[in-house]
């Protein structure tokens, strides 16, 4: 046995010459466990070069290249020539094969038995098992970490007893238990997160990883960073924002996405616009590349408002090219990409369009807002879309909350789309229980129904007095803006409250709201208000409410209409155009006829014996915004504006401006003739006029 152990130590020896005496291992600083090689004096190509010229065989190398001569020193094992620097073994695994052929080769020769080299390959074995768990700490799994965690100082806490490479893992933990908790909880956990003592050193760690760390982590480290409210003019931010900028070149799809991501949430700032510069010249190169519609989608929707023209264009073909795969979800998701980048693809809306109207049904609440949101910021109006949305809502009425219902029928409203048999649901819904409505409630629905002018069949006269009910019961704590709102809506209806009326019209009231806030505002609906009092049946005719003047309006009479009127009537004696008129109102053209509205009247021809018989006739050339959306039902402020026309006399003839442009003269001239002459005057118009 003794001449095996001799035999043994010669072999050992002679290999260990072929290695360079200086070679040593120490702890990567970023506590990452990985050897970093230390060489004192030595050329790389001189040792590869030695080492193949001494004979030494590729296995025989892998399985003797970490022997080390070393000594210890105070209990820290040191190599020769290199003083203070810690050495472990490196993470190479060693191959089996290579092991069990070359070591039984080599041992077996001075007649080392297979039994004795299993003994030394056990025991080498065990001693390295236990040195590794004593040196190197296991890297942190997030997922795993967030699942142990219930808070953020928890993560802190396990990072302060044993830190670990990558830092990313940590923030990554953090940002998953942020969004598992509710946001007061997350506004306590974040303020607890930056006073925890282990915060700097985690910040620290991270500054000092990013130049080494694998860029798509790098990437989720911003992505988690920002969503966990760290402000954005930290170092830490900065130092991420400019390390992704120098190694944007690494970025392949999938860290397109994460990147994209991660801006969309960030305000601008110098790093942050010059990322997004290097961004777009990025996706210009490779937007044909991209693969996957859920990165084509988010890279749209980070690259923002102000970018080239051509480059919106570009990426609106690779949407239409990748159309035929898009899932439900990315159809609903487009609309609020294009809304995010100010593109009205009406191509590409047209076909998501479809779609959501196909899978309407179930679709959540945040998802349809988001579409109507974006329909109304891109001035994009689909009929068929908003009503199946409306009646999706009006179908399941009862699944949805009041406050839900109310936020569907304020975007309807900003589009000017009426879905009646909603706004009736929601009539019977306030009749049934008014005591569940607030002051907010109130005043939206007050805001909707007065702007589109809708009425119910049957139950409009409960329905108003149940809001008036309920506003009556507010009035000790609603704000003054508010109360006019709620009255100047009321107004438009034609309803009036008593007891909102009388607290307004105090003189304490109104010298508020014509003091504070919006005022120019303010005093727009005052007038409104004032009218609707003097012209309508209300018990306030002889009140008198001292009030600024309006600006006077710049309008001009639309040219065409003027010059057909002129053809029609045979002279501009036999009409007036923009005529001004009490309560601020004013009419495009004003014509004299017979109650009959057979006969037109010249101006200087009307005398007494004549205007017991004289009919005064409007003529407002309208556009399609007086209008709700493809349809003849008149919005609420021409709706009132008609109704008080008619108080004062007059008889209201609509022209429709969109209408009249595609007509050439000889046409225009028929199509206004049949508006304002009564259906008995047409065949002898010729003679009468």
């Amino acid at each position: 046995m003794n001449s095996k152990a001799r035999s043994l130590l010669w072999t050992i020896r002679r290999f260990s010459t072929l290695l360079p005496r200086s070679r040593a291992l120490r702890i990567d600083p970023l506590g990452s466990c990985r050897p970093e090689v230390i060489h004192s004096k030595w050329n790389p190509r001189n040792h590869r070069l030695n080492v193949f010229d001494e004979g030494l065989q590729p296995s025989v190398r892998y399985l003797f290249q970490d022997i080390f001569i070393s000594k210890s020193v105070h209990g820290c094992i040191q190599t020769k020539g290199i003083s203070h620097s810690a050495v472990f073994k490196p993470d190479r695994i060693l191959c089996p094969r290579t092991l069990s052929f070359d070591a039984k080769h080599s041992f077996a020769s001075d007649g080392t038995s297979d039994h004795d080299l299993k003994k030394i390959n056990f025991h080498h074995t065990s001693s390295e098992d236990v040195f590794t768990k004593k040196v190197r700490p296991t890297p942190v799994n997030y997922k795993k970490l967030a699942q142990e965690c219930n808070s953020l100082s928890d993560v802190l806490d396990t990072f302060s007893k044993a830190p670990t490479f990558p830092g990313s893992n940590y923030f990554l933990a953090m940002w998953i238990i942020a969004k598992r908790i509710s946001e007061d909880k997350r506004r306590f956990e974040r303020q607890l997160m930056f006073s925890h003592p282990a915060f700097n050193q985690l910040c620290e760690q991270m500054m000092r990883e990013a130049k080494i760390m694998h860029y798509d982590h790098l990437l989720f480290s911003l992505n988690a960073v920002v969503k966990l409210g760290i402000p954005q003019n930290t170092l830490m931010v900065q130092t991420l924002l400019r390390t992704i900028q120098e190694r944007i070149n690494e970025c392949d799809e999938r860290c397109l996405s994460i990147l994209s991501t991660a801006l969309v949430s960030m305000e601008p700032c110098m790093n942050v616009n010059a990322l997004r510069a290097g961004l777009r010249i990025l996706v210009d190169q490779q937007v044909w590349n991209i693969k996957h519609v859920f990165t084509l989608q988010t890279v749209m929707k980070c690259i923002g408002k102000d970018a080239p023209s051509a480059l919106k264009k570009k990426l609106e073909m690779k949407a239409l090219k990748e159309l035929g795969r898009f899932s439900v979800l990315n159809s609903q998701h487009m609309f609020e990409v294009l809304a995010a980048m100010d593109l009205r693809s009406v191509v590409l809306l047209n076909e998501c369009s479809k779609v959501v109207i196909d899978n309407v049904h179930g679709c959540p609440f945040k998802v349809l807002i988001s579409i109507l949101q974006s329909c109304r910021d891109l001035r994009y109006q689909n009929e068929d879309l908003f009503k199946s949305i409306a009646e999706y809502v009006a179908t399941t009425f009862d699944i949805w909350k009041l406050k839900q219902v109310i936020f569907f029928l304020l975007l309807f409203e900003t589009l000017g789309f009426r879905p009646p048999g909603l706004m009736d649901k929601l009539m019977e819904k306030v009749v049934q229980e008014p005591g569940s409505l607030n002051v907010k409630n109130i005043v939206s629905i007050l805001h909707v129904y007065s702007s589109l002018n809708h009425v119910h069949k049957i139950h409009n006269r409960e329905f108003l007095e149940a809001l008036a009910s309920a506003l009556t019961g507010c009035l000790h704590h609603i704000s003054s803006e508010s109360l006019l709102n709620a009255v100047h809506s009321f107004c438009m209806m034609n309803y009036f409250p008593l007891a909102p009326i009388n607290q307004l019209i105090k003189e304490n009231i109104i010298n508020e709201l014509l003091t504070s806030g919006d005022t120019e505002r303010n005093i727009h609906k005052l007038h409104v208000l004032n009218a609707c009092l003097k012209l309508d049946e209300s018990p306030y005719k002889s009140m008198h409410m001292p009030l600024p003047r309006l600006p006077l309006s710049a309008s001009q009479p639309d040219e065409k209409l003027a010059e057909v009127l002129s053809r029609l009537l045979e002279g501009e004696g036999r009409f007036s155009r923009n005529v001004p008129l009490p309560h601020n109102y004013h009419i495009d053209f004003e014509i004299r006829m017979d109650t009959n509205r057979t006969q037109v009247f010249s101006f200087s021809d009307v005398d007494a014996s004549s205007a017991t018989n004289m009919q005064r006739v409007a003529v407002l050339c309208v556009p399609k915004s007086v209008y709700c959306l493809n349809s003849c039902h008149p919005r609420g402020l021409m709706a009132m504006k008609i109704r008080h026309l008619n108080v004062m006399g007059f008889h209201v003839i609509l022209i429709h401006n969109w209408e009249l442009k595609k007509l050439k003269m000889e046409d225009a001239v028929t199509f206004v003739r049949k508006k304002i002459y009564s259906d008995e005057a047409l065949p002898t118009t010729d003679t009468t006029v």
